[in-house]
């Protein structure tokens, strides 16, 4: 894997219809300067009212949102067209994963935020914003920077509305969630999972019962399934009902264990 996962970069509190308006900037045909403009509009009167920073927030803000769903980072290309196919085609409610799936992919940070809040929410119903903060430092570093933007991506889940306020401060419940039972999209959700993780692999199990996708409840599909969906994806037998999914590019296309995988 590359640097990706060992960067904050989501520095700022992103809401859902902005991504939605990128998404549907890219998806009209808009080029880079126009979807700029475009985001500098709406974002007028929103982000950064009054500053005159050279980049200010707005400005990293717009950087976030096109970075996702324009200015991709290598190795992410055809999962980003994918997504913006499924967005066209899936129905509103589920939208929200496939934006959630590029942000994981695109910045790791995102999933690191989303891993640790969803295990809090599983183990005790709740979420305090300062515990995540302090896992994500072990994770990210002892810096006020990690701590700033773990409160941004919090509060950015609670603006998608799938963490609740409670009444005590800095405490989130379970917001909103999401049966994602298509499978197209489940398989989409996987790559884009390990794409923001270290190894780009995991066990099947654990990628659809992931914290970092706590929002969504995914249905339970074979590895075979995932694989036959994505030619990016691929299969490491371990054992009976033991598969992990892997990206392909991950490692040697040619070792013995691929070809296990492609026998087994």
């Amino acid at each position: 894997m590359n640097n990706r996962q060992k960067q904050v970069g989501f520095s700022q509190r992103i809401r859902l219809e902005w991504l939605q308006q990128t998404a549907n900037l890219v998806l009209a045909g808009n080029d880079k300067e126009a979807v700029n403009a475009s985001l500098q509009e709406l974002l007028q009167d929103k982000v950064s009212v009054g500053g005159h920073a050279m980049r200010g927030n707005k400005e990293k803000a717009i950087t976030i949102l096109m970075k996702i769903w324009l200015n991709v980072p290598r190795g992410l290309g055809a999962l980003c067209s994918n997504g913006l196919e499924l967005l066209k085609k899936l129905p509103r409610k589920d939208q929200i994963a496939v934006h959630w799936g590029m942000a994981m992919a695109v910045y790791p940070f995102w999933a690191a935020v989303a891993a640790n809040t969803g295990r809090l929410l599983r183990l005790q119903g709740t979420a305090a914003a300062a515990h995540v903060q302090r896992r994500v430092r072990e994770q990210y570093g002892e810096r006020e920077t990690v701590s700033r933007a773990a409160r941004r991506v919090i509060r950015s889940f609670v603006d998608w509305g799938v963490l609740s306020e409670t009444s005590g401060k800095g405490i989130y419940g379970q917001g909103l969630t999401c049966s994602i039972n298509d499978p197209r999209l489940i398989s989409w959700l996987i790559e884009a999972s390990l794409h923001a993780r270290f190894n780009g692999s995991a066990a099947i199990k654990d990628l659809l019962d992931s914290t970092s996708l706590f929002p969504f409840r995914l249905a339970h599909v074979s590895a075979e399934y995932l694989v036959s969906a994505s030619p990016r994806l691929d299969i490491l037998r371990h054992g009976l009902d033991d598969d992990s999914v892997i990206l392909q590019d991950e490692r040697d296309m040619d070792s013995p264990k691929k070809k296990e995988g492609n026998n087994g």
